[in-house]
């Protein structure tokens, strides 16, 4: 049985972790970019690609949705949410969580059309909010079914304001 002190301890970092996405500020909507290698650590590599939609915050949670499409023709519909949290002025560690419905194409047959997605991205942030990043991410479809091979993917990002496409501010 686990010691009571490991889960006081994930309870401290994960209360830790709450204050300091809360406690930063409020950082705008997002349009994120990013291209990357899926299927990274296996054989079946191929180009990725994903357009993102980062929505302002809710409490400290920031609603996703976004798309993400492969070389392979391969390509994954999703929503869900991210927790930003602030490292000093200029660092955002951003892990998140979505569900959405892949497409394999030519390349990786993850076993489901529902398929999970989680990780996380470390950005910095510029003067004007915009964030140049790098993303691990997984997908996979959690053991629904007997074929479970999940992924990973890794990325570089960039996330632009969404105000300022329509301001000069």
């Amino acid at each position: 049985m686990p010691s009571p002190v490991k889960y006081l301890a994930a309870a401290a970092a994960l209360c830790a972790a709450l204050w300091a996405a809360n406690a930063r500020a409020a950082d705008p909507a997002f349009i994120m970019m990013g291209v990357g290698v899926f299927d990274v650590f296996h054989h079946q590599q191929a180009g990725d690609f994903r357009f993102e939609f980062r929505g302002d915050r809710v409490g400290f949670i920031e609603p996703v949705a976004g798309v993400e499409t492969t070389t392979d023709g391969a390509y994954y519909i999703y929503g869900g949410f991210n927790i930003d949290i602030l490292i000093g002025h200029r660092w955002v560690f951003s892990p998140g969580f979505d569900v959405g419905h892949f497409s394999p194409g030519s390349g990786q047959v993850l076993g489901a059309k529902l398929e999970y997605h989680s990780g996380a991205e470390f950005a910095y942030r510029f003067d004007d909010r915009s964030r140049l990043g790098i993303a691990l991410h997984h997908i996979s479809n959690a053991g629904l079914t007997k074929h479970n091979p999940g992924t990973e993917i890794i990325s570089i990002t960039y996330s632009y304001p969404i105000g300022r496409i329509f301001t000069d501010k």
